[in-house]
């Protein structure tokens, strides 16, 4: 009730999620921009660079269906947010980590919708925290909203893709953080016209990506027989972030890994993906590395060293996770 009144107090929406956006950012922002429509405001979502599993999802809203300013540039959105206009902001809760920090400045009301537990640097002018760590995804909460905020709001089949989709892969097909509510969702956007087989298509992967995810696995170590680590080759790959995330959601599939670390050198960073099941908090292992995220899927940057040093700093916080009795 409260997101639909700072809708109608407003001429224009504009919805952002966080840079190179993926399946659960972007279709969250589709599911809100529906919203707004169905509430008889403009709205428009900033996207200017997404990774590479996006896209197909992505072009199908470059049509007669949809106005042509429904996706615009970080630029062209400087241009539209104003006091008429009320920024909502999806999948993120750090304002440096947006498609557009300019934009969180240049607005006087924001709406934070994020299933990531909310940081100390969160977004301070948000007027609406909306944050659910339990959730599954962005796109999750935004659906459940899809359903409740009236208007006569029905969603496209594009739309109800789109949300599903971001559901889709942040539970790594539906095995990761999945509740009842998950999959009431799921039905609902079911019976909005979401095709599953059109949407596995979408993605499935690069046959050069699918060797360079084969090799990691192949040269993965079992570190204390249950902490699998190994390295992602960045060279040839398009996403290469998105690819060391699907390599660690394979490695939890061997037997008796507790926990996931797939690290790849990408533009002067080590960029680490942590996974686990249900034995250790990879989440409180990332923060220390100054990353974060959730209990069993975490994230980090780390600047300034190589691919080996990064790899001991992962071992070593094994280490000091077992000596504290926060792992077997």
């Amino acid at each position: 009730h409260a997101l639909r009144e700072l809708i109608e107090g407003k001429e224009r929406v504009v919805v952002m999620g966080h840079s190179i956006g993926d399946a659960d950012s972007f279709g969250a922002s589709v599911g809100i921009y529906r919203i707004a429509k169905a509430l008889n405001r403009k709205a428009h979502i900033v996207v200017d660079e997404v990774n590479a599993s996006v896209r197909p999802l992505k072009e199908r809203f470059y049509t007669n269906d949809y106005d042509d300013d429904m996706l615009v540039s970080g630029e062209e959105a400087v241009r539209l947010v104003d006091e008429t206009t009320l920024l909502v902001i999806v999948d993120v809760n750090k304002g440096e980590h947006t498609e557009c920090p300019e934009l969180i400045e240049l607005a006087q009301s924001i709406v934070v919708i994020d299933h990531h537990r909310q940081a100390g640097d969160a977004i301070a002018k948000a007027v609406l925290f909306y944050i659910e760590p339990y959730a599954s995804s962005a796109s999750e909460m935004v659906a459940e909203i899809c359903q409740y905020i009236g208007g006569g709001l029905k969603l496209r089949a594009a739309e109800a893709e789109a949300l599903y989709a971001g559901v889709m892969i942040d539970t790594n097909y539906f095995t990761d953080k999945t509740g009842v509510r998950t999959f009431e969702v799921m039905a609902y956007l079911k019976r909005n016209g979401a095709d599953s087989v059109r949407i596995r298509k979408m993605f499935r992967e690069d046959i050069n990506e699918y060797k360079i995810q084969a090799e990691a696995i192949q040269n993965t170590e079992l570190y204390l027989d249950h902490y699998a680590i190994t390295e992602s080759e960045s060279r040839g790959v398009e996403t290469p972030t998105v690819l060391g995330a699907k390599i660690a959601n394979s490695l939890l599939n061997i037997e008796q890994v507790k926990a996931s670390f797939v690290l790849t050198k990408y533009n002067g960073k080590v960029f680490v993906s942590a996974r686990s099941i249900d034995e250790l908090n990879v989440q409180l292992m990332m923060e220390k590395l100054g990353g974060g995220g959730h209990i069993n899927m975490a994230g980090a940057q780390i600047p300034g060293l190589d691919v080996e040093s990064a790899k001991a700093q992962i071992r070593a916080l094994i280490d000091a996770m077992i000596a504290n009795g926060d792992a077997d």
